[in-house]
């Protein structure tokens, strides 16, 4: 019932392969279904998209993703968030290709052995690339789940349960396709609001929708408040247009990135300016906001000499687009005030 209707209306995706083309014997390239996973944690996929072309373009395989240079990787990822993904994107790349001949192993046990591979993205690479029988569960599928079941637990606490009644649907056949058939569902027809049951494949046997609950499934937690978290960032440019930058510490939020020096993320953050200078304080701070905290930044902008030479970081040419969001606020805001002086 399920795979029928996903024949007819599977979204197209430039990291699937359509259910024509599987039934056919075309099975999907690995190393876009994991590329495609990694990007899609936490993000959307009209997010992805553009993000997914780009890296496919220049680097076609995992072979050519692991020769890559962490600067050109972590430049392209700018913008997309969450950079430890990243950083485990090469090394994984690289593991690939070192201990597995660039090939992607197929079987859940061995790709959860690769860096930054989880039971999800193991269970959705192994399920969709090899078409093994392996569950798959993201948000979407969670909410088909606990709607079809019935199930009031709210998450995070249901995920075990969501995850062994979705387990006890996947078939030893179509796997891959059944896995993307159910995430399909939740993103089209099972959605968060206003889910158009009436002309869901799984409309008759579906609970919540027998008890007129589907609108409240599925319940969760209430979310405990963010803190605020404070910092400084220091802006200096040179006559000819470079801005002095350094490369923030591998481990860490934004690790590997391109910033601005500064202060550490904090209660009380302090940190001495990064070259002597006549500094200014702007008037606005650059506002972000991570997964577990609101960040407010200062900024303090100076022109400096051209001779001037930092103990730390480099000027250099800047390209915006290469700078991780946050960092890019703080550009935004600073390069304005630059303007006017």
């Amino acid at each position: 019932m399920l795979l029928e209707w996903y024949d007819r209306h599977a979204r197209v995706m430039p990291w699937r392969t359509s259910p024509a083309d599987r039934k056919a014997g075309v099975m999907p390239d690995p190393y876009r279904v994991w590329l495609s996973e990694v990007m899609l944690q936490q993000t959307t996929v009209a997010a992805v998209k553009d993000y997914f072309r780009r890296f496919t373009e220049r680097w076609p395989t995992v072979v050519d993703l692991a020769n890559a240079t962490d600067a050109d990787v972590m430049a392209e990822w700018a913008g997309l968030g969450y950079y430890a993904r990243a950083r485990n994107l090469l090394k994984c790349a690289r593991a690939v290709v070192a201990d597995h001949g660039g090939r992607f192993p197929d079987t859940r046990e061995s790709l959860l052995s690769l860096p930054g591979i989880g039971p999800y993205t193991a269970g959705a690479i192994s399920s969709i690339a090899f078409n093994r029988s392996e569950v798959v569960v993201d948000g979407n599928v969670e909410r088909v789940m606990s709607r079809l079941y019935n199930v009031h637990t709210p998450l995070p606490a249901a995920k075990p349960e969501l995850t062994q009644l979705a387990l006890g649907l996947t078939p030893k056949d179509r796997a891959g396709d059944y896995a993307q058939a159910v995430m399909d569902l939740g993103a089209t027809i099972c959605t968060p609001k206003s889910p158009a049951c009436g002309i869901c494949p799984w409309r008759d046997p579906c609970q919540a929708r027998i008890e007129g609950t589907a609108a409240e499934l599925p319940k969760k937690a209430p979310k405990q408040p963010k803190p605020v978290r404070f910092g400084v960032a220091y802006v200096a440019r040179k006559p000819d247009g470079t801005f002095l930058l350094e490369t923030r510490p591998d481990k860490g939020l934004l690790g590997g990135m391109l910033g601005w020096p500064g202060s550490d993320w904090n209660d009380a953050p302090m940190a001495a300016p990064p070259i002597e200078a006549a500094w200014q304080t702007l008037n606005v701070e650059a506002l972000h906001t991570f997964t577990h905290f609101h960040l407010r930044l200062s900024i303090e902008i100076a022109h400096v000499p051209a001779e001037a030479e930092p103990e730390n970081g480099v000027f250099m040419t800047l390209d915006p687009s290469a700078l991780p969001t946050v960092m890019r606020k703080v550009y935004d805001l600073a390069v304005g005030a630059f303007g006017t002086d």
